[in-house]
């Protein structure tokens, strides 16, 4: 699996992990529901405070600028769609078993349209150092699904080669994205369940192919 990144640290004044922890859950759920209606730039703190709860002041004791902010609402986002698809395990190897990964993913992004929209629109007013950091959370998403692919390579249900599941594991990545990104266009024709499965069916039809 890819190595993973060590983030750049959100300086706090407080010293109670627990209450920093609950105060910038408060803050990325506020900032996101705010970021989705105003966008990132003309949000200001105060309007993010308001949004979480608090005082201005108060917010400034658990990050020093805005950015801070959309960093933590970044990373968040990606641990909460590396959860559960970081623990799926393919045990016997079989293509159903796979069929599930790729479902349980794309159900995933759409729990989380907003979320997705808003990092990938705003992630370019990072500073340097975290944007790298947040764009390795992706290359984790990719490990995982190679991870899954190569276990069906090694039962002999499908036959690639690492370059092909690196490819494959991109693609799906891209394919879940789109629901994101696209749903506007694509739920006029298509439900999720019928997105799912004709992409699923494309997907497995293309790996077969090899």
């Amino acid at each position: 699996m890819t190595e993973k990144t060590k983030g750049p640290q959100v300086q706090s004044t407080v010293k109670d992990e627990s209450l920093i922890a609950i105060r910038r859950e408060q803050m990325i759920q506020g900032a996101i529901k705010l970021f989705k209606e105003k966008g990132f730039h003309r949000a200001t703190t105060r309007e993010i405070a308001k949004a979480a709860g608090f005082s201005i002041g108060t917010l400034y004791e658990y990050i020093r600028t805005k950015e801070d902010v959309l960093y933590l609402v970044c990373d968040s986002i990606y641990k909460q769609s590396m959860e559960s698809l970081a623990s799926f395990e393919i045990k016997e190897g079989t293509v159903e078993e796979l069929k599930a990964a790729i479902r349980e993913y794309f159900l995933q992004v759409d729990g989380m349209l907003d979320e997705l929209t808003i990092m990938y629109q705003e992630t370019k007013s990072l500073a340097k150092e975290a944007q790298i950091y947040v764009f390795s959370k992706e290359f984790e998403i990719v490990a995982v699904l190679e991870r899954l692919l190569k276990r069906c390579v090694q039962t002999g249900e499908i036959s690639m080669t690492d370059k092909q599941i690196h490819m494959a594991a991109n693609n799906l990545v891209v394919q879940g994205q789109s629901w994101a990104f696209r749903k506007w266009a694509l739920h006029r024709q298509h439900t999720l369940e019928e997105y799912i499965d004709m992409q699923t069916t494309l997907f497995i039809s293309g790996i077969k192919g090899f």
